[in-house]
């Protein structure tokens, strides 16, 4: 081959390098993006990295393709903002959305914790137009309106918490072959509302909690079925 065919050569080549090095940049580099434009990134096409939304931010997971890929279990959050299903478990139709409508602090809370966990793992790759994110990237009231109700989820959880630690919960164990049991290395196992689930789940739940014999009159503690008013263990159905 020629001196002159190999130059032509080796610079075609070389712009080609460019090219792509130059497309790698651009996808690396932070930018604004569309729900439409962030679809084409869903891992279907092996020559283009792999990015989610979460909150309206994006990553890109492509290291992580065993698991975002075609086939993988967290397929269903690539190239898209799915923020709900991380938090819902609905990976199908319309529980693949980034709307938050309905959900509870404590759920709300948890959504932030998972984009903390992409922001600590992962390349930030930009922001999305629309519910979280304005056409110059700033947050919008809704963004903001979700990180005030994930706050004050975070601080009714410490609170349940600090609550929760004067009264020492129940020992438990489980098998498939004897079922339940709940016990107290000292005290009486009781069943008690915990209040602060109505404001971070809006439900009510119970947990098993030990309560000392000058403590068994309080409102609100239920004996469990089937065990005598001072045993320290109770059998779970």
């Amino acid at each position: 081959m020629a001196l002159g065919a190999r130059l032509l050569l080796g610079l075609a080549l070389l712009a080609a390098l460019i090219a792509v090095v130059l497309q790698l940049y651009r996808l690396r580099k932070p930018r604004l993006w569309t729900l439409e434009e962030l679809s084409v990134y869903n891992g279907t096409d092996e020559g283009l990295p792999i990015l989610l939304g979460i909150l309206g931010s994006v990553f890109d997971v492509t290291k992580g393709r065993s698991h975002y890929g075609p086939g993988g279990g967290y397929h269903h959050f690539s190239g898209r903002d799915a923020s709900r299903a991380f938090v819902s478990g609905n990976f199908t139709g319309d529980g693949l959305t980034d709307s938050l409508q309905g959900l509870s602090s404590m759920e709300v809370n948890s959504i932030v914790d998972w984009r903390k966990f992409y922001v600590e793992r992962y390349i930030f790759a930009g922001k999305i137009v629309g519910r979280y994110y304005d056409s110059e990237g700033n947050p919008t009231k809704y963004l903001k309106g979700v990180e005030m109700k994930a706050k004050r989820g975070a601080q009714l959880l410490e609170k349940q918490k600090r609550e929760e630690d004067k009264i020492p919960s129940c020992n438990s164990k489980w098998s498939e072959a004897e079922g339940g049991e709940v016990w107290c290395d000292t005290g009486y196992p009781r069943l008690v509302r915990r209040p602060g689930d109505i404001a971070l789940t809006g439900q009510v739940s119970q947990r098993c909690a030990c309560f000392q014999d000058g403590e068994l009159g309080r409102p609100g503690l239920v004996v469990y079925e089937g065990c005598d008013y001072h045993s320290t263990s109770c059998i779970v159905k």
